[in-house]
């Protein structure tokens, strides 16, 4: 089984508001970048789908290091949170519903097509792997923030 790195980051401007994400992967001496965003999200959604995403860009099942600066997304696995979720039918011990649901489920099952540990690292601090996810993903937000903003020219009447 192929053994790969992942490094992910998700930001957002405003939460909700134009979010961005972003993933490294490095296999032996190849590394390949991935980002994107979305108008309208959370932070949280955001740090998910940069997982989601390097994950599905995987060909075949690989023994995985995925590094994150979010809490929620490690603790969600390293501390068995989502396998409480699942056995309790994706609600939380208070009986509410889980939060992003929809992406648990598809981090879920993505983890159990490939072997991953998932590593904790601290964000915005000298991890160059980790720094430029934050970079590509913030980069994502303002390219989002621009591409909506108005047009001063086609909104001005002549």
């Amino acid at each position: 089984m192929k053994r790969v790195t992942i490094y992910t980051d998700g930001a957002c401007s405003g939460n909700p508001g134009p979010g961005g994400w972003a993933a490294i992967l490095m296999y032996k001496d190849k590394r390949r970048e991935l980002s994107g965003g979305c108008v309208n999200t959370t932070n949280n959604r955001m740090e998910m789908t940069a997982a989601i995403m390097a994950l599905k860009a995987l060909k075949e099942p690989c023994s995985v290091d995925l590094y994150t600066d979010s809490a929620y997304l490690s603790n969600g696995f390293n501390e068995h949170w989502i396998d409480n979720w699942v056995r309790r039918g994706w609600k939380k011990a208070d009986k509410k519903p889980v939060e992003n649901t929809d992406l648990w489920q598809e981090l879920y099952a993505l983890s159990k097509a490939h072997a991953v540990t998932w590593h904790k690292v601290k964000g915005h601090a000298d991890n160059e792997f980790n720094n430029r996810c934050d970079q590509m993903a913030r980069a994502e937000v303002k390219n989002l923030i621009e591409s909506t903003k108005p047009d001063d020219d086609a909104s001005s009447v002549k």
